[in-house]
């Protein structure tokens, strides 16, 4: 792992979870509100919990085992195991693990494609 990956994988973990739900917030504006986030970068975890506008209840999603991997001249995103507590979710979840997304190469990607892949490459011992 380069100097710089193990950076940015720190300061990724150092990023205050309030600080990251404040810009997710203002994206997410009059759509959803993110009410909770956990993110493991090194674990290859992620909890989510969202409350979309006018929904009285929260959708909550946990995803394990995402990574980015090399293939020949491109990259593909992958993500194992993914649930929620709303089957319809579940549904769609479904038919995107464990299934490799191409990720498209375009100009603005493609100075720090590879820099991301090694953030998010696979674990070896996977």
């Amino acid at each position: 792992m380069s100097l710089k990956t193990s950076i940015v994988k720190s300061v990724i973990k150092w990023t205050p979870r309030k600080l990251i739900s404040w810009v997710a917030n203002i994206v997410l504006k009059d759509i959803a509100e993110l009410t909770s986030l956990s993110f493991d970068l090194e674990a290859r975890t992620a909890y989510i919990q969202i409350q979309l506008v006018g929904e009285s209840e929260t959708i909550e999603v946990w995803v394990d085992g995402f990574a980015i991997i090399p293939d020949e001249d491109s990259y593909k995103f992958v993500i194992e195991k993914a649930n929620s507590n709303r089957l319809w979710l579940d549904n769609i979840l479904s038919r995107i693990v464990r299934k490799t997304w191409k990720i498209p190469d375009t100009p603005q990607m493609t100075p720090h494609i590879e820099f991301i892949a090694e953030l998010l490459k696979a674990d070896s011992a996977a």
